[in-house]
């Protein structure tokens, strides 16, 4: 008799822990909406606090710029003497990878100066937040790996 009692709690228990690991969490940034990280982008001016290149750290080249990303995609990076002006968007990543944290990509294009271009690619969002957006880059090219950390005012 106890054993009829002990299989339908066990199914139970089960069922209930497989609801919780399968719940969604609003903040997660594996989801392919790119709504949220448009909205977060959008609120404020950010700095860039990592760059690495392939291992190098070239956060330097970005030291008091504050990047602004506004309406109509246009992106700017100013230090109160020079103002770069770029674009950026935010886009479902079609490249049917399996890691579903890269469902979104975060696009970003400048023309000029050299470093700036450098920021120029198609970004795979790791992980954002009210205060940092975390992207990165695997070089089709030499498969070095590129981080690029904004962090807001």
């Amino acid at each position: 008799m106890k054993k009829l009692f002990i299989y339908p709690a066990l199914a139970m228990v089960f069922f209930m822990n497989t609801a919780s690991m399968c719940s969604s969490d609003s903040s997660a940034s594996s989801s392919s909406d790119p709504t949220p990280v448009i909205n977060t982008a959008t609120q404020g001016t950010w700095r860039v606090t990592t760059y690495t290149s392939s291992g190098t750290d070239e956060t330097n080249h970005f030291t008091g710029y504050n990047f602004t990303f506004g309406s109509n995609n246009v992106l700017t990076a100013t230090n109160g003497t020079n103002t770069y002006v770029g674009t950026w968007s935010v886009s479902t990543d079609d490249s049917n990878d399996d890691n579903p944290s890269n469902d979104l990509d975060f696009n970003i294009a400048f023309g000029s100066p050299a470093d700036f271009l450098d920021l120029t690619d198609d970004w795979d969002v790791t992980t954002y937040s009210s205060t940092t957006i975390s992207l990165i880059d695997v070089s089709g090219g030499n498969g070095g790996t590129d981080v690029l950390i904004f962090t807001k005012n």
